[in-house]
């Protein structure tokens, strides 16, 4: 693939490809991806949005993370672990979001899943530290990859404390996404 994994945009910024020129996907590439967020509301969005995200484009997500954020009372762990059947109705059947009751009911479960581990582990940034991977550092000749080895290990480990929609791949995005590791190919002008 090589150097087309860069483009330069109307804006003369060089940066990783996949953004394109939307203007929602080069924020969020410029101001947020590949970034560290230490924030456990935030890495709960990430985690639930990662799983909503599964099976359709990032991009339909962002459009709409607005109202997730919402419909899902700002990802407050402690709120959504509290919902019942009357708001995974509520849920459904809003037009706003990803109306998929599988993912839905997976968020109102990790939620509750998420105040044991902050119980265990203090935080869930505290947590998913154990799982870094040593820095690499991309090129535009390197192999991209959709999980790596702590991607995994997290993955099984969520899955064991009862967690959902947190297989290897939706992991290794979560993984980029709150800045765990650092994809932004070498040369990309916004890399952290």
């Amino acid at each position: 693939m090589g150097a087309e994994r860069l483009r330069t945009g109307s804006d003369g910024v060089t940066r990783c490809w996949w953004c394109g020129d939307d203007p929602l996907y080069v924020r969020y590439h410029d101001d947020e991806w590949g970034h560290e967020v230490v924030d456990d509301t935030r890495l709960f969005e990430k985690l639930c949005l990662e799983g909503f995200q599964s099976g359709l484009a990032w991009i339909t997500i962002l459009r709409k993370r607005d109202n997730f954020r919402a419909a899902f009372d700002g990802f407050d762990a402690a709120t959504v672990a509290e919902y019942g059947p009357a708001d995974v109705e509520r849920l459904v059947a809003d037009a706003g979001i990803v109306r998929h009751r599988g993912k839905i009911e997976s968020t109102i479960n990790n939620a509750r899943r998420m105040l044991d581990l902050e119980a265990e582990f203090g935080t869930l940034y505290a947590y998913v530290q154990q799982f870094r991977p040593a820095p690499t550092r991309l090129t535009v000749d390197s192999e991209f990859r959709a999980t790596c080895p702590e991607s995994i290990a997290m993955s099984k480990d969520l899955k064991k404390r009862g967690w959902s929609f947190v297989g290897p791949t939706t992991m290794y995005a979560f993984m980029q996404a709150m800045g765990l590791v650092n994809d932004h190919i070498e040369g990309c002008e916004r890399e952290p």
